[in-house]
């Protein structure tokens, strides 16, 4: 029955990768970019998750331990795992996902939060996590300590979910969509489409870990700790369901990002790997102390409504603000002047380059397909072309540095950004359209490779509907 791990984290690891779902680039925009838009996926899949586990606790199908709150560990522990996530690069999913994209730092963050997980759980920092937990209160769900029936809580974070993305529908009704021209199976899931399937997957994984003996839903931080203890012990009790959804991630990861053509072994420079080392020992630290990561306690807890599941998201979210803060400074940003546009250059009545590479440009509000107004006469000339190279970045830092190059370039200007972090796929289109500017052309170069050009505040852009 074991087995069925390995096929669930498959199916886990592809929607990950494919969702490019990043708890802690969700959290970290919060504070960079002044935007709740990614938690509105966190949400949905919570949304989803707990009305399946509702049900099933409701018919008896599931009965979930959930532990009594232990607000010492779980605080600081949240907060710690927070401030971790930050110099890692993504969260404990995020990190195992990456790793199968070929991130060489992500497999130096995935390796320490094993190690220290494992020391916290198994080896010389045991005392330390169970007398952060030693002081615990008599509660464990909010439902239960008020009670009250967990539907409501259900219904609420329904009408929260329901109420926060029609703020941003509405919100980007008129803002363009960029997308890649690559068919379908290569193209990226939606966040919002990848939470709602995960909410599903962990409902299903409940239900077969479960039936394993294994009395608890989607997680990370333990099975990673265990495959470290086997690793070291040859314990045959340290090889179970979840050990084997970790492992079915990684390559359900790997499989679809291989398929895509965005898997690349990627060697990261010195700094971003002594991050890794110490964002993944802070990882492994604070998931033990906090009882759970951004998947066993902001996804599966939370879904639950323990108080360790929701008390453990807000402070893995100050800690993510905190990191922000203190690492996520702005650096020295070096731009190359590549060329000027010309006229000849640009589309009939708009003065930015020609496009290419570019499909699915819309405006979200009208189900017409939207094209260019080529009545207009040829504009004048534009302006100067400049190149970012942030190769080798891992995100936030692509986003961080277009933002650092385009605040010195002039209006009508073109910014041509290389990268090859697969949330700045995502992450660089969203920002041009909410600050104004154009995608004027988007590509794929070989393998886990894009190359973007954002031109800043173009004069004239007209679009109309056919």
């Amino acid at each position: 029955m074991i087995l069925t791990g390995l096929a669930v984290g498959v199916v886990f690891g592809a929607v990950l990768q494919r969702g490019r779902f990043c708890v802690t680039g969700m959290m970290r925009d919060i504070f960079l970019n002044r935007t709740w838009r990614g938690m509105v996926a966190l949400l949905i899949l919570i949304s989803v998750h707990s009305i399946g586990l509702t049900a099933l606790v409701q018919l008896g199908v599931l009965s979930p331990g959930v532990d009594e709150f232990a607000p010492i560990g779980v605080i600081l522990g949240g907060f710690i795992f927070g401030l971790g996530i930050i110099l890692a690069g993504g969260c404990a999913s995020g990190t195992w996902y990456r790793s199968a994209e070929g991130l060489v730092g992500s497999w130096i963050a995935l390796l320490f939060y094993g190690l220290s997980a494992a020391a916290m759980k198994y080896g010389f920092l045991h005392s330390l996590n169970s007398s952060a937990k030693k002081w615990t209160l008599p509660v464990t769900t909010i439902p239960e300590a008020l009670g009250i029936s967990p539907w409501v809580f259900v219904a609420l974070t329904v009408a929260g979910t329901f109420a926060l993305w029609r703020h941003y529908a509405i919100k980007d009704a008129h803002t363009p969509s960029y997308a890649l021209d690559a068919p379908w199976y290569q193209r990226p899931l939606s966040a919002n489409v990848a939470g709602a399937l995960i909410g599903v997957i962990g409902t299903v994984a409940f239900v077969l870990s479960a039936a394993s003996g294994r009395n608890s839903g989607l997680g990370i931080t333990t099975p990673s700790a265990d495959i470290i203890n086997f690793t070291a012990t040859g314990d045959p009790d340290r090889v179970n369901w979840g050990t084997l959804l970790v492992i079915g991630l990684l390559l359900g990861a790997y499989l679809a990002a291989k398929a895509t053509g965005e898997f690349r072994i990627r060697v990261p420079d010195a700094s971003t790997a002594v991050r890794a080392i110490f964002g993944g020992s802070f990882m492994g630290v604070g998931a033990a102390l906090a009882g759970g990561c951004t998947v066993g306690n902001g996804m599966v807890e939370t879904s639950l409504f323990s108080f360790q599941g929701w008390v453990s998201l807000v402070f893995m979210t100050l800690g993510v603000g905190v990191g922000a803060k203190l690492w996520l400074r702005k650096q020295p940003v070096a731009v190359e002047q590549i060329d000027t546009v010309s006229s000849s250059d640009a589309i009939p009545g708009l003065s930015i380059p020609q496009v290419t590479g570019l499909v699915g440009v819309t405006t979200k509000k009208p189900s017409q397909p939207v094209q260019m107004d080529t009545t207009q006469v040829d504009a004048p000339a534009g302006g100067r072309v400049f190149k970012l190279d942030t190769l080798g970045a891992v995100c936030p830092f692509p986003l961080i540095e277009a933002k650092q190059a385009i605040a010195i370039l002039e209006p009508g200007d073109s910014l041509v950004i290389d990268f090859d972090c697969t949330q700045a796929t995502d992450s660089i289109p969203t920002w041009a359209a909410d600050e104004g500017h154009v995608i004027s052309d988007f590509q794929r170069v070989g393998d886990a490779g894009w190359q973007v050009t954002v031109v800043k505040n173009p004069s004239e852009l007209k679009a109309v509907l056919v």
